[in-house]
């Protein structure tokens, strides 16, 4: 008999897939819950149905109302049982089949029962149980019980308890906060694991009162507290409080920084941990702050435990992204992490001696690297690769090294993100070091002669497009991009041909042999790639529509300023016609904003609230709404409009809110009214607007609504005349004028008399953001060089105290009003200084460009250089103005 089992201890494959619950039904499972029913419970076979029942709602199986109920009331009969075991699994099946509140009610007056009796463990589950099935009026009827049960001598019992407060919280929370002083009691118990969860609860209950918790830190801080998990939680409660606090300006102290030092003695390893972790995470640390808890970390890399180690080497990674230099000392201990047998903890050492090590040890280090990559799953390398990249930024005369090593990385096996990572490695190498141009693009096309993917092979043809030509000898490149067309996929073949066009644009002497290759193209069997070729040719001057080289190279490199899906959009709503399509009149706005007039709650949306039949952007809906005012005939073309500014709070009885539309001339209001009281009716409705505070605006005109039914979105509008192509600035005063006539509810008829009445309404501004159009650029490096230094105006201006350096970058991006750049708007935690890249469409249709620095200093003063390149240099004056008087 004992054969079998040995066999199947050996044979690791077999029992991977074996379970004992394998081919089990819910309906034959359901069929023997009816063994709940016997007079004589058979206890072991009771607890092996519940078993399968539990497995089942694990799995995801769903019971029928019918069938939960059932089982419900079959479980509830096993109460009978005084089988331990058996009542454990009861508690266990109430909790999962989470009965309604009708049902509740049946089993409350056993659980009340258990909750009393002499066995512990039935007293700890009946609670746990109980707190997750009542709701808050059942809940004040054991409140009494629970309270107790907080502060039982029997650690099982109060654990529980506390537990469920914590659950408990989140529903009913006003009924948690009175058992703070049981709560208190119990976080002096000597239980490890109750003073744990007593902590817990106490912080959850006070934690939205920033003065509490911080009492709650003072007290504790003082030595009462025993349990190792607790003194975790209590460390990261400290460091919670010092980040809140901030540094003392007067004595530059650190609050409760000793208490965070003295953890690092502690004799739990998992509180020393802690308080390192601690320490490692704070802002504006010292060096004399910061060496004990590396100091500690160091210890913990020669650890026995391979949990030691990987927590140690992973803090010190974080460490090393913004303070290499503090551990390198570290560095001897880190490599012997190389050879860990846990691959995790191998990877973390050899990405953080990338990231401290100096230039002499670059060498060294990639013939470890070389061996170690072939052990490690892909999500391993891309880690790696990214280091790599981070090195060769910081040392570029390293590039051909680092540079070797990754196109020999790349010609191995490996999937789509890790190819991915290695790619984007080189191309940002080749981007910032110039002299790896030529070898980066070399590898590049290596691979791409065997890369499997489509994506991969066509953003190397893309970047070999814009930057080979540049290269000292361009042709070398042209057999690589032609064996494309030649060997790969439709999508990679139109991709290669664009690129040959590319070479053609640039380069003059090249342009024959292009058109020899591009006339094959012609022939082939995709009608993109076809598409492709006959448009290059005659852009390039091989057909009879000829383009001039300046016209020919914008169209194949300049960067597109117009949103794809803005275009998608108007080409669908083009109606041909004698008039060809115009992609002058396609909006440019990067995110298009619902007109969003303000309506009643709940209500249908109607009038221009309600959903369209045909997709539509914003600025088109705009557009066409302002060219069926003649007032506003003459104005012109539609600069900008901005997002909706609310004038009137929630839940008002009249919900008022304002878009404001920029012409070159002239500034447009448009007040989107609506009536939330179905017994008025409002006639006549006017904004008076005061201007006093915009003094370049002069009001020429309004359009007066007749009438405003209930909950029925409308519009007013009022227009002024400003200085053209000018960032008038100012603040407006608004009061809403109408009169009101009631509104009989039987028949929905409004009265004949009104009586004439007022609505003060919030003020708003014209800011210098509402000028400048977002508009983003696919390559931000092509289109400031495309600029040209001429236009550009650099100066360096103080912003003063701020609380962060994210606080600052974002409040620079509102002030412009400009789009971000390649993810630049996201600024890495703890950073020191950062460079955020912005474009935009300035008003006059002027292409704008702007590069920020920051940097922030240890008083958190931050000082910002502006550089800004446009296609017109009073507009880089422009944008300095905004900066220096905002």
């Amino acid at each position: 008999m004992a054969q079998p089992f040995v066999k199947k201890d050996d044979d690791r494959d077999d029992e991977a897939d074996y379970s004992p619950f394998l081919g089990i039904e819910k309906g034959a499972v359901l069929q023997e819950a009816r063994v709940f029913n016997d007079p004589q419970l058979d206890a072991r076979k009771c607890l092996q149905v519940i078993t399968k029942l539990l497995y089942l709602l694990n799995q995801g199986e769903t019971f029928t109302k019918i069938e939960a109920t059932e089982v419900f009331f079959a479980v509830t009969k096993l109460f009978q049982s005084k089988d331990i075991g058996l009542r454990r699994m009861v508690y266990l099946m109430i909790k999962e089949i989470s009965p309604s509140s009708d049902e509740v009610i049946i089993v409350t007056s056993s659980l009340m029962k258990d909750m009393n009796s002499r066995t512990d463990m039935y007293r700890a589950n009946a609670i746990r149980v109980l707190c997750r099935i009542i709701d808050g009026t059942l809940l004040t009827q054991i409140e009494r019980y629970i309270k107790q049960a907080i502060v039982d001598k029997n650690p099982v019992v109060a654990s529980a308890a506390l537990v469920s407060g914590i659950h408990l919280l989140q529903t009913t929370p006003e009924i948690v906060k009175r058992w703070s002083n049981e709560v208190q009691e119990a976080v002096q118990s000597r239980a490890a694991l109750v003073q744990f969860h007593a902590l817990a609860l106490l912080h959850q209950i006070r934690q939205n009162d920033r003065l509490a918790v911080s009492k709650l830190v003072t007290s504790l801080t003082k030595g009462t507290v025993r349990s190792p998990l607790a003194q975790c939680l209590l460390i990261r409660y400290t460091s919670q409080v010092i980040r809140e606090s901030g540094v003392n300006t007067q004595t530059g102290d650190r609050p409760f920084y000793d208490y965070l030092e003295g953890c690092l003695r502690h004799k739990a390893e998992m509180v020393i941990f802690e308080a390192a972790r601690a320490i490692t995470e704070l802002n504006d640390l010292t060096s004399r702050e910061l060496t004990p808890a590396i100091t500690v970390l160091q210890l913990f890399l020669s650890s026995s435990k391979p949990v030691l180690r990987f927590a140690a080497i992973r803090t010190l990674n974080k460490v090393a992204m913004t303070r290499p230099l503090a551990v390198t000392n570290c560095n001897i201990d880190i490599e012997s992490l190389i050879s860990d047998q846990n691959r995790s903890i191998a990877t973390l050492a050899i990405t953080t001696l990338l990231k401290t090590g100096n230039e002499s040890s670059v060498d060294r280090l990639m013939k470890q690297i070389t061996s170690f990559m072939s052990d490690i799953a892909d999500e391993f390398k891309i880690v790696v690769v990214e280091a790599i990249r981070s090195l060769c930024l910081k040392f570029p005369q390293k590039y051909r090294s680092l540079m070797n090593f990754l196109s020999s990385i790349l010609r191995e096996e490996g999937g789509f993100e890790y190819k991915k990572a290695i790619v984007d490695s080189i191309v940002i190498l080749i981007r910032d070091i110039p002299d790896a141009k030529e070898n980066g693009l070399l590898h590049l096309c290596e691979f791409i002669e065997d890369c499997e993917f489509t994506y991969l092979s066509t953003q190397i043809l893309h970047f070999l497009g814009n930057e080979g030509p540049k290269t000292s000898d361009p042709s070398k490149y042209i057999r690589y991009i032609y064996n494309r067309v030649i060997l790969e996929n439709a999508t990679v073949r139109a991709s290669a041909v664009s690129t040959l066009a590319k070479f053609g644009a640039m380069i003059d002497s090249l342009k024959p042999r292009i058109f020899v290759l591009l006339r094959r193209c012609l022939f082939d069997n995709d009608d993109e790639v076809r598409d492709r070729a006959t448009l290059y040719l005659n852009t390039l001057g091989d057909g009879s529509v000829a383009e001039t080289d300046k016209d020919a190279k914008e169209f194949l490199f300049g960067s597109l300023d117009i949103p794809l899906t803005n275009i998608e959009t108007s080409l669908k709503n083009y109606e041909p016609s004698e008039e060809p399509f115009d992609i002058n009149s396609v909006a440019k706005e990067v995110k298009s904003q619902p007109l969003a007039e303000k309506k009643a709650p709940g209500k249908k949306p109607t009038g221009l609230g309600a959903p369209r039949a045909v997709p539509t952007t914003a600025a088109d809906a705009y557009e066409r709404l302002l060219s069926s005012v003649p007032e506003f005939a003459s104005f012109g073309k539609l600069f900008k409009s901005s997002a909706p500014v609310e004038l009137t709070e929630a839940e008002t009885e009249y919900a008022v809110n304002v878009v404001k539309h920029i012409f070159d001339n002239h500034v447009v209001f448009q007040y989107n009214c609506t009536n939330t009281i179905p017994e008025q009716l409002l006639e006549n409705v006017t904004v008076i607007v005061d201007a006093s505070e915009a003094e370049e605006f002069s009001e020429v005109g309004t359009k007066p609504l007749r009438s405003l039914p209930y909950d029925t979105p409308a519009q007013t509008f009022v227009a002024f005349e400003k200085p053209e192509g000018v960032p008038a600035v100012g603040k407006f005063s608004n009061v809403l004028r109408f009169m009101v006539k009631e509104v009989d509810p039987s028949t929905g008829e409004a009265e004949d008399d009104g009586v004439e009445d007022e609505y003060q309404l919030e003020d708003f501004e014209v800011v210098a953001a509402d000028y400048i159009l977002k508009v983003g650029v696919s390559n931000f490096k092509n289109a400031w060089e495309s600029m040209g230094p001429d236009s550009e105006r650099v100066d360096e201006y103080g912003l003063g105290f701020r609380e962060s350096l994210p606080e600052a970058v974002n409040a620079v991006i509102n002030l412009l009003g400009m789009q971000p750049c390649e993810g630049t708007e996201v600024v890495p935690s703890n950073s020191r200084s950062h460079t955020c890249l912005l474009s935009g469409v300035y008003i006059g249709n002027v292409k704008v460009l702007v590069r920020l620095s920051f940097g922030i200093d240890g008083s958190k003063e931050v000082a910002m250089k502006l550089a800004v390149r446009s296609e017109d240099e009073s507009v880089s004056d422009a944008i300095h103005e905004i900066v220096a008087s905002g």
